[in-house]
């Protein structure tokens, strides 16, 4: 039923997110800019009514792994006094957002992220929930560390395997560089990635019936693994494409970003790291060394996830 939502989620807002890249910014934002806090960043003029505009503003550190921004946590957004023909800024006051703009997808999402934060009190004190695609990217061949904490001294649960070269005498759908193991990143915590329900490598693409039986077997449970050995696909989280946002809302300011054969980043390849994540989204950087969030990981090794 939550998949069901957030795919009805996903499609009403895809026809506003393609016009809000082609609108152009009120007369107002230019000016208001220079009264934005030191500490903030601008996004989106969301709206104008009357003399009064609403800039959306975030932490300047949402993009910083070690401060992330988190969908879960209030927002502010900086209420603009205009003069009477709405032309200019005149004064500014940072205040809470008190809700979410109705003319975006955020309210949408909302309910989606209540959903996982109301799964935070089954999850170690300080997990940021999270709900992504992901794979192993460890080519150590003694495969990567599940861990009982979020740290290089916890206990080892047990380990995800390195890429899987599958020979089956030609038959077999194996990428040049392996199979990789697959698992749902279900939180984030001080450079850790909670996960569970890693599958066996390729088992997914592979013939079923010829699939080896003394294949590796990753530990399927609950552990954390370190970000830096974690990759994934970017998905279609029918956000603005072409780039990624300075905080986890698709109000916050955009930035465009490469993929790493060229050309815009979409819905095909992925980042060249995945850094942290908050609920549907994903701090990744680009092959271009942009710095953002992006909503919606996947893990499907053989097709986009469009």
């Amino acid at each position: 039923m939550r998949a069901l939502r957030f795919i009805a989620a996903t499609i009403l807002c895809a026809a506003t997110q393609a016009a809000r890249a082609d609108d152009t910014e009120p007369a107002w934002r230019a000016s208001a800019l220079a009264m934005v806090p030191a500490d903030y960043v601008a996004g989106l003029a969301y709206r104008t009514e009357g003399a009064t505009g609403y800039l959306a503003v975030y932490p300047a550190t949402s993009n910083d792994p070690k401060t992330l921004a988190s969908v879960f946590t209030p927002r502010h957004t900086l209420v603009v006094t205009l003069t009477p023909d709405a032309a200019r800024a005149v004064s500014a006051e940072l205040k809470p957002r008190a809700e979410p703009d109705p003319d975006n997808d955020d309210g949408d999402f909302a309910k989606l992220h209540a959903e996982l934060a109301a799964k935070r009190a089954g999850m170690p004190e300080g997990t940021e929930p999270c709900d992504l695609g992901a794979w192993s990217i460890d080519k150590d061949p003694n495969g990567l560390n599940v861990r009982a904490e979020p740290s290089v001294k916890a206990r080892v649960l047990g380990t995800l395997p390195p890429p899987y070269k599958l020979k089956l005498g030609g038959a077999e759908n194996t990428p040049d560089g392996g199979w990789l193991t697959e698992f749902r990143i279900i939180g984030f915590r001080d450079g850790w990635f909670l996960i569970e329900g890693a599958k066996p490598p390729g088992k997914d693409y592979e013939d079923e019936k010829r699939y080896p039986r003394n294949a590796p077997k990753p530990y399927a449970g609950r552990g954390w693994v370190a970000s830096n050995k974690v990759g994934a696909n970017y998905a279609n989280g029918y956000t603005r494409a072409g780039g990624l946002f300075q905080a986890p809302f698709v109000d916050a300011k955009w930035t465009p970003a490469q993929r790493e054969l060229g050309g815009p980043i979409d819905g095909d390849g992925g980042p060249k790291r995945l850094l942290a994540c908050s609920g549907f989204w994903g701090l990744v950087e680009s092959h271009d060394n942009v710095r953002g969030w992006w909503r919606s990981l996947c893990s499907n090794q053989v097709t986009n996830c469009s």
